[in-house]
């Protein structure tokens, strides 16, 4: 991807190679557990130690990793109910498990020694698909049968126009979910692997801070849009 540079030493692999988790199947020639998914698993771990350190010791005036996590979770809980209502408390905690791993995702691939599990296709596509599958779940739980409606537009002569159109645009959402958030996290690693073989450390040290600030909008545009197609599922259709 990075023609032809040296792949720097990845920690979690290595880490994962010694204990039997990462290795070459012989028969196949391919891993046994794909890198994406033991840096998921990392992700994921991070993510339950950080929230055992933020819930130790609940204090009434927080500090420390408490305050930072109310401030978070709060602030998305605020955002989530002011743009889709008091239904959006149901959803809320897919939404903010699925911001947290996804920013988490995206930092650890700057620190050296890691890799992201967001600049692989497949974690980016199952966890579009699970936003598709969970906003229409709840689209056919809230209104049963009369959830079609959602994809007929507003006037019935309409319908045979609205219903194909609808369709494929729900259809492409998890598609454009996968490759946006992909192209972006693959790109900005491509980009620091070339700065870091032409001028090390200098080259690279001033865009880790565009770089950080571009993985906390990817991971923040995920849940808008994954909150905005919830939205979608829970109102009325008109």
């Amino acid at each position: 991807m990075a023609g032809g540079l040296p792949h720097p030493v990845l920690l979690v692999d290595e880490a994962a190679k010694a204990v039997g988790l990462y290795k070459l199947n012989d028969a196949f020639h391919a891993q046994v557990i794909d890198s994406n998914v033991i840096y998921a698993w990392f992700a994921m771990i991070l993510l339950i130690i950080l929230g055992m350190l933020a819930t130790r010791k609940l204090e009434m005036v927080p500090g420390g990793f408490q305050n930072f996590f109310e401030v978070v979770v709060g602030g998305l809980e605020s955002f989530v109910v002011e743009n889709i209502g008091e239904k959006g408390r149901k959803v809320f905690p897919f939404l903010c498990g699925l911001f947290l791993f996804i920013i988490t995702g995206n930092l650890i691939g700057l620190v050296p020694g890691l890799d992201s599990p967001t600049n692989n296709v497949n974690t980016n596509a199952a966890m579009a698909l699970t936003v598709f599958v969970y906003y229409n779940f709840w689209g056919i739980r809230m209104w049963g049968p009369s959830y079609i409606k959602h994809f007929m537009g507003p006037f019935w002569w309409l319908v045979p126009l609205m219903l194909p159109i609808e369709i494929i645009s729900h259809l492409a959402r998890p598609l454009s979910l996968t490759l946006r958030l992909f192209g972006n996290v693959r790109g900005e690693e491509i980009v620091l692997v070339l700065l870091f073989a032409l001028a090390p450390v200098v080259g690279t040290f001033p865009m880790y801070f565009l770089f950080s600030l571009a993985d906390c909008i990817q991971a923040f545009v995920f849940f808008m849009l994954a909150m905005i197609y919830l939205k979608g599922s829970l109102e009325h259709a008109h």
